[in-house]
């Protein structure tokens, strides 16, 4: 018998709002919200018919919407699709990558990559978390990187990019502690995902080097973010890296990174 007390918002599965959720860890996060009871809206800029398909088949009433989410257009599609209803998580997920020299890069690739990371990430948490304060609820999940930890020699623009948002994580989480609004940033290191292919990394040591599955720093992240935690790295071998990034001269983790991301670099 239902509750004469309860409302119709009261009978509402929570509300899950994730990034860059066609593939790699976006979607192995939308997979682990919609298997927790959450529905979902999710956005990416390639096609998400098949991931919508597969959030569905877990219980999850999906939304989606393809979309460049390093303009303001794209960011704002996205929060006039939420409709003004409150999310209790963002997984703020989508981000592109970008191999080469920087000298060498179109400057049209480089303004995709910091308005992808950066301006776009930055104007969705503005938009989402000014709501979740109001409501004095919400949790966000950032998916930074250990990158940001050092300097990315042949990948300039992206660690750079990595380390604005490990940084910014850190203090809107402080600026936030007492609202009832947690922030966590996941910091995984080389994932098994199409990033380095798109960022045109295939044939750099760290492109074919061994990566993490998707779906377990997925699992990592998520199970920080319902703990509360601020940081979490993925990873023994990356905390041992992100560890080693604390006390190396600046110097020293540039050279490291030439060796792991300069083109040609990976076995022949």
């Amino acid at each position: 018998m239902s509750d004469p007390t309860m409302t119709p918002a009261d009978t509402l599965r929570p509300l899950a709002l994730v990034t860059g959720a066609s593939s790699g860890i976006g979607y192995e996060l939308a997979k682990l919200l919609a298997a927790d009871g959450f529905d979902l809206v999710v956005a990416a800029d390639t096609s998400l018919a098949e991931a919508g398909q597969a959030f569905e088949s877990l219980g999850a009433k999906v939304e989606i919407l393809q979309a460049d989410l390093s303009t303001d257009a794209g960011v704002r599609s996205l929060y006039d699709l939420v409709a003004g209803r409150p999310v209790d998580v963002l997984a703020a997920n989508a981000g592109h990558g970008l191999g080469q020299a920087f000298l060498d890069q179109s400057f049209d690739d480089i303004l995709h990559v910091i308005n992808t990371n950066i301006t776009g990430t930055t104007r969705l948490l503005h938009l989402v978390g000014r709501d979740m304060r109001a409501r004095g609820k919400g949790q966000i999940l950032l998916t930074g990187s250990i990158a940001g930890l050092m300097p990315g020699t042949f990948q300039a623009v992206y660690n750079a990019s990595k380390a604005y948002v490990d940084s910014f994580s850190f203090a809107l989480r402080n600026e936030l502690k007492d609202t009832g609004v947690s922030v966590t940033v996941l910091m995984p290191g080389p994932t098994d995902t199409e990033f380095f292919s798109r960022a045109g990394m295939d044939d750099t040591v760290v492109g074919q080097g061994k990566k993490m599955d998707a779906g377990k720093v997925a699992e990592i992240g998520y199970a920080a973010m319902k703990r509360g935690d601020g940081d979490v790295v993925a990873g023994l071998m990356n905390k041992l890296q992100a560890a080693s990034a604390a006390v190396m001269p600046q110097t020293a983790l540039a050279e490291m990174h030439r060796k792991q991301a300069e083109p040609g670099g990976g076995p022949a």
